[in-house]
Parts: structure tokens; C-alpha cells; sequence
């Protein structure tokens, strides 16, 4: 029998209630949401999506901040929702966090030395005082930051950068086996993003995955491996990113990737949006292609038909009728699982 993949998404539906001029309402930040991580060994993984597909909430969920109003996320084949004691413990040593922004995640009346010490402490890290500072020391170094420089000053005295990269040490002491980044380059600034994914490639090949949730595409490119596409709450691709990049499946991948500038300076970027770019006030029906409202190539079937996810190529899917006939439809448990090469 093969080894259960380190993490996998099982039909994730998240629900969050809501109200409208007297009548309730239930908007889904994740819809059947399915996807496995770390099935072939340690992987970076790019989940990409506008503003409000439903990234963070499922980031939330993985971390077991929040809890799924159906279906179930699997660690090494374990139910999370089902973890107690000492393997509830192990879990959140084994998966960790890195968040968007680099200064509300330090509380500002602590010095930064304690976001090191405090897991060093937690997962029982260190014998002693000594060996607990030879580790912060090492795990500084290994971020590319020097341990006199950051070590006994508060969150506001140091960059947006420095704070992000002692985060990392924080996971390069814990040594996770899985890092859920939710937008982490967004709010430092181009310089620093290189070296920041450099060290995420770094933990990738001392056995480290990484769930990487971005808006942008051109750093989920330079990070490589697979890219997942969310929208509205639903998984619409899933492929290389090489491949969803340079032929884009899905109508709604299509509109990301032309939304992206030429880098060219002289190819002239008007800045204004195709009519499908322009979001839609209503949410999908249960039984709709979430993007049927903004599609160019919508048809009758959409507005009545939830897609099933087909083959287009290779590992590559997408949740479009517009490939019904070209494949067969994927299993739901099969979808997003790497396939051996």
C-alpha cells in the first residue's frame, strides 16, 4: 500500500451566512474545493486567485483556524478535524504559517526575539539556553540576516523585509513539513521578493512543501511546480504553471494572463479591462459555471450546469464545458494529484 500524500483537500465547502434586505443568504468562500499536496514528495504548490476567491479562507482552514462546513482536509490520510493531544500538537508544529503582512503579525510591545524563542520553548527545540541561541543564530544566517542586526530591537525598527525573513527563521528552527505562505512578497518591496522565494526553493529541497496563495502570476511563475486557479471559491485549472501560463485553458485563466503588462517597454499596455475582466454583483447559483456571468464563450448549458473538471492535456484540467467533449471528466479524487514521471 503507497504512503497517503502529506496533505489532501477533499470536497471543501465553506459557508459563511449572510443577510439581504430581510432574506438570508449563504455565500461559499470555498465550493468542492479538492486538491492533494505532497503526494511525490516535497512540492511547491501556487494557489492563485483574485481578491475574494476564497484563498485566504482556505488557508484558514488548512492551518485549523477555521473549520469546513462540509467535506474534510487529510494529513497523512488523518482527518484534521479529528486530531487530539499529542497529534493536534504534532500537526501545528508540522504545518506553519507565513502571512501578508510584516508588521501585524509581531505584537509591538515584544522585541522580535520572541517570536523566536517562544516555538524554541513550545516544541521543546533546545537543551539549554545555549544550544537556543546557536539555533536562532544559525536559523538567521540561514535567511540572510545577521543576528546583531535584528536581535533585541522591536517590529518598527526593522523593514518589511527583515520582518518577513525572521518569520522564515522562525519555520527554519521549527523545520516543518509544510508551509501555507497566504501572500507573503505583497507588502515588501521588489528587492527583497527574489531572495524571500530563493529561500522558499531552499526549504523545498531540505524536504519542506509549500502552499504558496498568490494574486500575482509572474511570482508563481518564478516559483515553478503546479498552479492551481481559484475563483469564486471553486478550483477552475489546475496544471504547470509553464503550461497555464503560455496556453491557458480555463476562460477565466485566459483574463488573469492578459491582465498581466508586457514586460516589453515598448508594447504600449492600455490598462483597460476586457468586459469579461468586470466582476459581476451576484454570486454563482449551486448549479452554474462560476464565471457564466463574465464568460465570452458562454452557452445555455452554463447558467444551468455545474462543469465537471476535464482533461485538457497532460496533468493539466479544467472546469469548462467548452472541453467536455475532447476528454473524459476527472475523478474528483483524482484532481490536482501529481502523477509520476
Amino acid at each position: 500500500m503507497s504512503e497517503a500524500p502529506l496533505l489532501q483537500v477533499q470536497h471543501l465547502t465553506r459557508t459563511f451566512a449572510g443577510g439581504h434586505r430581510g432574506q438570508r443568504l449563504a455565500l461559499r468562500a470555498n465550493d468542492e474545493i479538492d486538491l492533494t499536496l505532497g503526494a511525490s514528495g516535497p512540492e511547491i504548490v501556487s494557489l492563485v486567485g483574485e481578491s475574494g476567491s476564497g484563498k485566504s479562507t482556505l488557508a484558514r482552514i488548512l492551518l485549523g483556524l477555521d473549520r469546513p462546513s462540509v467535506g474534510r482536509v487529510l494529513y497523512h490520510g488523518v482527518d484534521v478535524a479529528k486530531l487530539r493531544g499529542r497529534a493536534w500538537w504534532q500537526y501545528r508544529r508540522e504545518v506553519q504559517a507565513v502571512f501578508q503582512d510584516p508588521y501585524g503579525i509581531y505584537n509591538p510591545f515584544y522585541r522580535v526575539d520572541r517570536v523566536l524563542d517562544r516555538p524554541v520553548r513550545h516544541f521543546r527545540l533546545a537543551a539549554s539556553r545555549r544550544e537556543a541561541d546557536e539555533k536562532i543564530d544559525g536559523a538567521l544566517r540561514a535567511v540572510d540576516l545577521r543576528p546583531q542586526d535584528v536581535l533585541g530591537r522591536f517590529p518598527h525598527q526593522l523593514s518589511g523585509g527583515e520582518r518577513q525573513r525572521i518569520m522564515l527563521a522562525r519555520l527554519y528552527l521549527i523545520r516543518p513539513r509544510l508551509i501555507i505562505a497566504d501572500e507573503p512578497v505583497s507588502m515588501i518591496d521588489a528587492a527583497l521578493r527574489t531572495m524571500f522565494l530563493n529561500i522558499l526553493l531552499d526549504f523545498r529541497d531540505q524536504g519542506i512543501s509549500c502552499l504558496f496563495i498568490t494574486h500575482n502570476l509572474q511570482t508563481a511563475y518564478y516559483l515553478g511546480g503546479r498552479c492551481l486557479v481559484l475563483y469564486r471559491g471553486r478550483m477552475v485549472e489546475s496544471g504547470s504553471i509553464d503550461e497555464v501560463l503560455q496556453e491557458p485553458a480555463h476562460p477565466y485563466t485566459r483574463v488573469l494572463v492578459s491582465s498581466i503588462p508586457s514586460p516589453d517597454p515598448t508594447q504600449r499596455w492600455s490598462g483597460e479591462l476586457p468586459e469579461a475582466a468586470v466582476e459581476s454583483g451576484s454570486p454563482p447559483g449551486p448549479n452554474e459555471c462560476a464565471f457564466a456571468q463574465r464568460c465570452p464563450h458562454v452557452m445555455e448549458r452554463c447558467r444551468s450546469e455545474r462543469p465537471s473538471h476535464h482533461r485538457v492535456s497532460g496533468d493539466r484540467e479544467a472546469a469548462c464545458l467548452l472541453f467536455e467533449d475532447v476528454v473524459p471528466a476527472a475523478k474528483a479524487t483524482d484532481l490536482d494529484r501529481p502523477k509520476p514521471t
